[in-house]
Order: structure tokens, then sequence, then C-alpha cells
């Protein structure tokens, strides 16, 4: 195969001949073994995670990207905000809520940082709506409150896991569950 012509675009490269591409990229720093007539591994600038990126930009993806000298440290999961919510969305839904609970790695029993034995016994999820705003009057003695107009009302759910420790209730979050 030519792929000089299979690809529809070129780029030169400083290693004897060129490739035709119609357009040049960088692929960071790693080499690339291309098939002609002659065989031959060349070098690409990449620039970062994925091509044509530039190194101070992060890789537009919710999942760590691969690391090739093995597994890293852990990383604060990115987006959680969104997992949440599709956990909420998801575990409303449920035809099997401790099924779903499994699924998503929610420990029932598990110890705590402080080495007290938690049990789960409830998953919380409450609908608020903030339908009114508080502004401080100056010199902080007293404040003002206005009803919000409809286009200003905010929906938000919250989401909490009750744990008995034995000797009262946790309630946790999903971020303190999933860094738990």
């Amino acid at each position: 195969m030519n792929w000089r012509h299979a690809h529809g675009h070129s780029h030169d490269h400083d290693h004897g001949h060129s490739h035709d591409h119609g357009h040049s990229h960088d692929h960071g720093d790693h080499s690339h073994a291309h098939a002609h007539a002659e065989a031959h591994a060349h070098h690409h600038d990449h620039g970062g995670p994925g091509h044509n990126r530039s190194p101070e930009r992060s890789a537009a993806q919710w999942q760590t990207p691969h690391s090739p000298d093995g597994p890293t440290q852990a990383i604060a999961e990115p987006d959680l905000d969104k997992v949440e919510a599709a956990f909420i969305d998801g575990f409303i839904d449920a035809p099997d809520p401790v099924s779903f609970l499994r699924l998503s790695r929610i420990p029932f029993e598990f110890t705590a940082g402080d080495g007290a034995k938690l049990n789960l016994l409830r998953v919380e999820v409450d609908s608020l709506a903030d339908v009114g705003s508080l502004t401080p009057h100056l010199g902080g003695g007293s404040f003002r409150y206005d009803p919000l107009p409809p286009r200003m009302v905010s929906h938000r759910r919250r989401l909490r896991f009750v744990y008995f420790d034995g000797d009262k209730l946790r309630p946790l979050t999903f971020t303190e569950i999933r860094t738990a």
C-alpha cells in the first residue's frame, strides 16, 4: 500500500524522503514505523496526550490516560459531580437498589479512617430548590430577604449514604465513599 496516497495528506521529515499527506502534525517524543518500499522508523513530536495537543492541556476525557510506565498514584477522580448525578439517576430507577449499589462498588461494610467499622443502613436522595436570597445590610446586624423570580430558582439533589458505626449514624457523601 502506498501510504503517501492512502492518507491524502503530507508531512516532511528529516530522514531522506517525505510523506505526501497534505498537512503536517507532530507525534510526541516517540517513533512511528511506516510501511514503505524501504523499512525505517522516524520520530514525530506529539506535544502531549493525544495527537496535535499542546503539553499544557490535559486529555479531554475523564478517564486517566494510560501510562506506559505502569500504574501511577491515585488521582482525584475528575467530573465526580457528573458521576454522582448519573449514580442518583440510576439508583432512583433501579429495580434492585441493592444490586445497583454492588455494581457501583458502594461498600456495605468498611472500616473508616478512625478505625470504626461502618455498616450501610440507608441511601438518601434529597431534592432541594433555592427559592429565596439573603443580602446582609451594612454592619451585619440585619439582612434583606427576597424571593427569587422563577427563572433564578435553582434545583439540585443531595446524596447521602448513612452508615452506623456502632454508636451513632454517620452520613457520608458520594465523594467520601469514593475516596474511603
